[in-house]
């Protein structure tokens, strides 16, 4: 971006079956019946592309997340479901979680490069490292690897990852038919990896994709994650309940990438927010009200219990949280389990008005109001540092993610804060992000 282009925000729908609110599923303007059907998802591709958005993003976990007695839970694994989307679209970026404690690097880049040619370069992969035990014990462990060497391993697993991108060079086919010669000699070539977690030879099996490497993104806030953003992340997802949090975050992480050799405008951060959107704003504090009133208690003290690493089974709802652990002590995800515990702090909430309160975004920031209320929370997060974009939430779906694009997106494209077309090729185009220079080309 030169110095004389406006900034603008980057959107990004994070989609997740009946809506991010835990009642979605029982709201009569939701189809929970449909959560594994694929043109229930193309609709929702096409709706976000028709807004221009950036992305779609997909969460994930090796595990099934939340009680399927009382949530419409489970569902498709992403990169299988982001390829059928990449035929059902044309421009919109394709954003998967893969989890580096319980992947190996050779399929996870496989993968990857897979996508980024299926949809001609537009992929992107959430990084994590996975917080819950019960994924642990999905793949032969008693207990979750520690935090710390779950982020070095995670580093390891993106320098091996991204040396396959480049096992092959850009130019390596030549199809020389009258030679016999489909790649030239050296032009693809072994990793011959030997670290500490992996030993990979490579070379991978899938020519170089057309971004080189797919969108990098990462969503821990941690100070392991928020290192390992700085210097691996191209865009981050986070949870901020203020403006002065959002902006105390937006601040720390891109002061730590000078160190990485790295600029402020080379990671794009995209707080959460789950909008409520009414005619009124009191329309919209009456759905946000009819959601709450759906909610279904025991879900929800299963949910906070695994944000606070506590167990909360038979605690009044009304009365307030037991005394918590430190967060050195929590071997999950320790971000969100500060976020939680701080907000009921701050706030004096009782178990139930904390359940009530991350109903709809599990710890992300939810607003109530009109098209312009919500477009001018947005604004002032984005002019006042602390955000370069937003992580779309809808509470419902489809229309939550309907309103969103019908009547917010257009206020913002008339402030210049969101383009009215799509700008380049692929999702690092987006992004202003030059395309990697493949190793095996040196």
């Amino acid at each position: 971006m030169s110095a004389d282009t406006p900034r603008q925000f980057h959107l990004n729908a994070f989609l997740m079956n009946a809506g991010h609110h835990d009642a979605a599923w029982r709201h009569p303007r939701t189809r929970p019946e449909r959560i594994t059907d694929l043109s229930y998802f193309q609709e929702l591709a096409r709706t976000a592309e028709r807004g221009k958005l950036d992305s779609l993003f997909l969460a994930d976990g090796v595990a099934l997340w939340g009680n399927a007695r009382y949530n419409a839970v489970g569902g498709f694994e992403p990169l299988t479901l982001l390829s059928a989307l990449a035929v059902a679209t044309e421009h919109i970026g394709l954003i998967a979680t893969v989890s580096t404690t319980f992947n190996e690097p050779f399929h996870v880049a496989r993968k990857f490069a897979s996508l980024d040619h299926l949809s001609g370069g537009r992929a992107g992969w959430n990084i994590v490292t996975s917080g819950n035990v019960a994924e642990a014990r999905n793949f032969g462990r008693e207990e979750h690897l520690e935090h710390s060497l779950r982020y070095e391993r995670a580093a390891e697993f993106l320098d091996v990852t991204r040396a396959l991108w480049d096992s092959w060079r850009d130019d390596a086919a030549v199809i020389d038919r009258e030679r016999g010669v489909y790649a030239e000699e050296g032009a693809v070539r072994a990793i011959d990896h030997r670290g500490d977690h992996f030993r990979v030879d490579g070379p991978l099996n899938v020519p170089r994709s057309p971004q080189g490497h797919p969108l990098l993104v990462q969503a821990g806030s941690s100070e392991d994650g928020k290192e390992f953003a700085a210097r691996h992340a191209e865009a981050v997802f986070t949870a901020q309940q203020t403006l002065a949090d959002g902006q105390t975050f937006y601040k720390d992480l891109k002061s730590r990438l000078a160190k990485y050799g790295r600029t402020a405008d080379q990671l794009k951060i995209l707080p959460g927010i789950c909008p409520v959107i009414g005619g009124t704003e009191a329309e919209a504090r009456a759905l946000e009200d009819e959601l709450t009133g759906l909610q279904v208690p025991a879900y929800g003290l299963q949910q906070l219990s695994g944000m606070l690493g506590t167990d909360l089974t038979g605690l009044p709802l009304d009365g307030p949280l037991p005394e918590l652990p430190e967060e050195r002590d929590i071997n999950g995800n320790k971000s969100r389990f500060t976020l939680v515990a701080e907000l009921a702090r701050r706030e004096s909430l009782t178990i139930r008005e904390l359940i009530a309160r991350l109903g709809g975004g599990r710890g992300h920031r939810v607003f109530a109001g009109t098209p312009e209320q919500i477009a001018d929370q947005l604004e002032e997060w984005f002019t006042q540092g602390a955000a370069d974009g937003f992580n779309i939430m809808p509470p419902y779906l489809p229309g939550g993610l309907d309103d969103f694009v019908d009547h917010v997106v257009p206020l913002l494209q008339r402030r210049g804060l969101f383009r009215t077309e799509y700008a380049g090729r692929t999702l690092r185009d987006r992004y202003g992000l030059e395309r990697p220079a493949g190793r095996a080309a040196a």
